[in-house]
């Protein structure tokens, strides 16, 4: 005897169901929207039962009365024609909502990829914890990469001391903050890295006025002429790029990066302008300062550090990304009254002309000596030394002295092509397994 219902077809109709209730799970922002529906619905068929049944009352047609008894069940009970025609009526509007979705969003899948998973993460990350980023250059870049798969409530803080490159010559003849680090940070924070952050990204290689200038600095440039501020331009970039989270300059005011250097203990200091200029000046750098001096941060990078969850400070530079930021007084202060966990993430590897010889509680003196305060309560390191570093450079160890003054975290975190470099998922994932130790489950 050939079964009624095939077990086949049953099975892949729950299984489909199971698929289609994931729109009805939490943080989808979907039920409201189809409860609302459900009861303009119902609404909508109280007013026509209205209409009907006073026709129905009034009318004297012997053709038409038996005709409305059978249509409205009358031989049935009221119980059981309210659950005939509402479970009917509810049906109906599932079905005519999931078909409007299917239609309407089909075009939206991204690699196969069914829409209430992209939504579902869109959501969880909406409602991330606020995490800030202070630092510059690629390594802050990587870090913002990795850290927008978890949470869109971004805040990088950025450098603007650079004076090399196209971010030099930029500043130097259209008279606009350094764009370059900020650029990184913009495109590494955009929803779509795929084609319009390279773009973003484009460097010229030839051209009068043109050659080695990125196509996100100048865009950034012309913003600042057409808005009248760096910081507007910066925003609107932002939003052309579509980023999750903000990009924001530690400060607008025009700053020179300084240093003192020795090239050796027996020889005189010398003392070097600029930020290109540092790392390029052979000797060991003893301190570094900005001029002007007790220059004040940007309002807004003060209230993300004190609304922040958590604050990250690296990687980067040592000298030349990092400190910069850090040696805006009010900035500093602000970590120092924030309530959010600090972590400072530890190079990978030493950098030449910056931080030779280095290792991790180095880097954290260094720190120390010139804010002259405790910043973070943890200090994030790589414990995988495999593979050739090349130039010029050394791994960056977690030392027993820096086991003893912090708490340390040490993990894969390297890239396995470029090893002298973070992996953004790995040391994402890290930072976040890491809070949630700390705080308990993000979702």
């Amino acid at each position: 005897m050939t079964p009624i219902i095939n077990s086949n077809w049953f099975k892949r109709f729950l299984l489909r169901l199971k698929h289609e209730s994931r729109w009805l799970a939490p943080g989808t922002g979907y039920k409201r929207w189809l409860g609302l529906t459900v009861i303009g619905s119902m609404l909508l068929g109280l007013g026509l039962a209205v209409v009907i049944l006073d026709y129905y009352r009034s009318t004297t047609s012997e053709l038409l009365t038996p005709i409305l008894a059978i249509l409205s069940l009358r031989f049935l009970d009221r119980p059981i024609r309210f659950l005939l025609f509402g479970g009917l009526g509810f049906i109906l509007i599932l079905v005519g909502i999931w078909g409007a979705n299917r239609s309407l969003l089909k075009p939206f899948e991204v690699g196969g990829k069914p829409v209430w998973d992209t939504l579902q993460n869109y959501r969880q990350r909406e409602k991330g914890i606020k995490v800030v980023v202070i630092g510059g250059g690629h390594g802050l870049a990587s870090l913002l990469r990795g850290i927008k798969a978890y949470t869109h409530n971004i805040t990088a803080i950025v450098t603007v001391a650079d004076n090399g490159g196209s971010s030099g010559e930029l500043r130097r003849d259209m008279g606009v903050l350094p764009p370059g680090d900020i650029r990184n940070c913009l495109a590494a924070l955009s929803s779509d890295e795929a084609l319009l952050s390279q773009v973003f990204q484009y460097r010229f290689h030839s051209g009068v006025g043109l050659e080695g200038h990125s196509l996100g600095n100048l865009l950034i440039t012309a913003m600042s002429e057409i808005t009248g501020s760096f910081e507007e331009a910066v925003a609107e970039s932002g939003r052309v790029l579509a980023i999750y989270g903000q990009v924001l300059p530690s400060t607008i005011t025009n700053v020179n990066l300084v240093g003192e250097l020795q090239e050796n203990p027996e020889t005189d200091t010398i003392v070097v302008h600029g930020e290109s200029e540092i790392t390029e000046t052979p000797g060991k750098v003893n301190r570094v300062w900005l001029e002007p001096e007790g220059v004040l941060a940007y309002p807004p990078t003060i209230q993300a550090i004190l609304n922040a969850d958590l604050i990250l400070i690296g990687p980067g530079s040592l000298y030349t990304s990092i400190l910069p930021n850090l040696l805006v007084k009010d900035l500093t202060e602000a970590i120092h009254a924030s309530k959010a966990e600090a972590y400072y993430i530890c190079n990978v590897a030493t950098q030449r002309g910056e931080t030779d010889g280095f290792n991790g509680s180095d880097h954290v003196a260094v720190l120390e000596q010139h804010v002259q305060k405790r910043l973070f309560s943890l200090v994030l390191c790589n414990r995988n030394f495999k593979g050739e570093l090349g130039h010029d450079t050394d791994w960056v160890v977690a030392d027993q002295e820096l086991h003893e003054k912090y708490r340390v975290y040490e993990s894969d975190l390297v890239d396995d092509l470029y090893p002298w470099r973070h992996s953004s998922k790995k040391l994402a994932k890290a930072i976040m397994n890491l809070y949630e130790e700390r705080t308990g489950p993000l979702n």
